[in-house]
């Protein structure tokens, strides 16, 4: 969209997404703005997946935003609302993607930072960058439900701002992301892929479209394919999972807080859950880096490992324009990357060394 900032060029700079969407969100003209520009991310369209499953494929890159994730489009949102309300600082649970957003953007606003986190299992990259952040960061033994259940007693014994997707200028935050592929492609897609976890994000990006369609917008309303790893996956479950288990950290959730509401946006939409596994989901990651140049972290190749199992059992949803989004750069996980990957070995400083390794390459 156009909406920005003359530069020193003179063409159109963005803002920001409180800026750019200040007509759609609930915030008054008063409110104190605290952004690191999220949002404006690349709307890819795909190369090679596409063609594996029959459609236009699109990919929208939320590891472009400021500290690589989604996270970043509500937290701005609600970090701006503590701001407003000056609350003394924030709190959050999170598996890694929360505490890294919700740490930088209080960073940005002067703001304290608490973040509890599992004491197992968070990718190191998205715990450095809360760290980095100055948050106070408390590990506990237990599931990313037990803490949040602790954030939550947290935030009301101390005064803090919880800022995970029960807050809800995260949704009204994050619904930007329909938006932003609804302006790139003039119209809604026919269907949305995302990964679920705590289900904030899909709740989140049913209200951005259905806003659209109140004001005149968009019309036709896509499906939503709302996708978790087969060891965390409550919604296909139909139960709460106690002990969730996969290598998608970022969706290791078993009792997602915006469970509701997850499901009201996938049967109104007429969509559904899906469910793959870990291998589905590190070779979906792998197809992405080699065959797209994208590379994500593991949750973020969900969707499209979803997508791809149904274009193999012929049980993709009618439509030809899919969009996919990955939520998080695969930087904020590499060592479960480097769990599929190996740094060769040193050779000599020579032409013919490195020479015979390309041909080995080629031969092989």
């Amino acid at each position: 969209m156009s909406s920005g900032l003359p530069n020193e060029a003179g063409t159109p700079r963005w803002p920001g997404l409180i800026e750019a969407y200040r007509h759609l969100l609930p915030v008054g003209s008063q409110m104190p703005v605290v952004t690191l520009l999220e949002g404006n991310t690349p709307l890819v369209p795909s190369r090679a997946l596409g063609k594996r499953l029959g459609r236009r494929l699109w990919f929208k890159v939320e590891g472009a935003n400021p500290t690589g994730s989604f996270k970043d489009r509500g937290m701005t949102l609600a970090v701006s609302r503590a701001v407003e309300a000056r609350s003394p600082g924030v709190v959050c649970a999170s598996t890694g993607n929360t505490a890294a957003s919700a740490a930088a953007y209080a960073a940005r606003a002067g703001l304290r930072c608490v973040v509890i986190v599992p004491a197992e299992g968070v990718a190191v990259g998205k715990l450095v960058q809360a760290l980095a952040h100055g948050a106070t960061m408390v590990p506990v033994e237990g599931t990313f439900d037990r803490a949040r259940e602790l954030a939550e007693e947290a935030a009301g014994r101390l005064g803090l701002t919880i800022v995970n997707s029960t807050n809800p200028d995260r949704v009204d935050g994050q619904q930007t992301v329909a938006w932003e592929i609804c302006d790139r492609l003039g119209q809604a897609p026919d269907l949305i892929a995302l990964p679920v976890g705590n289900a904030g994000n899909i709740t989140a990006v049913w209200q951005g479209l259905l806003a659209y369609r109140k004001q005149g917008t968009l019309h036709d309303l896509p499906r939503l394919l709302g996708v978790q790893a087969a060891g965390a996956a409550p919604f296909i479950e139909g139960r709460p999972i106690a002990a969730p288990r996969t290598v998608a950290s970022a969706i290791r959730v078993g009792n997602p807080a915006s469970w509701q509401p997850a499901v009201l946006a996938v049967e109104s939409s007429k969509g559904s859950f899906h469910r793959v596994s870990d291998e589905e989901i590190l070779g979906a990651q792998q197809l992405l880096a080699r065959e797209e140049g994208l590379f994500v972290e593991p949750a973020s190749a969900a969707p499209v490992a979803s997508l791809l199992r149904l274009a193999a059992e012929q049980a993709l949803p009618p439509g030809d324009v899919v969009v996919a989004i990955l939520t998080g750069h695969g930087l904020k996980d590499v060592e479960t990357a480097l769990g599929r990957l190996r740094m060769p070995d040193p050779v000599p400083a020579t032409f013919e060394a490195v020479a015979a390794v390309v041909n080995s390459v080629d031969a092989g």
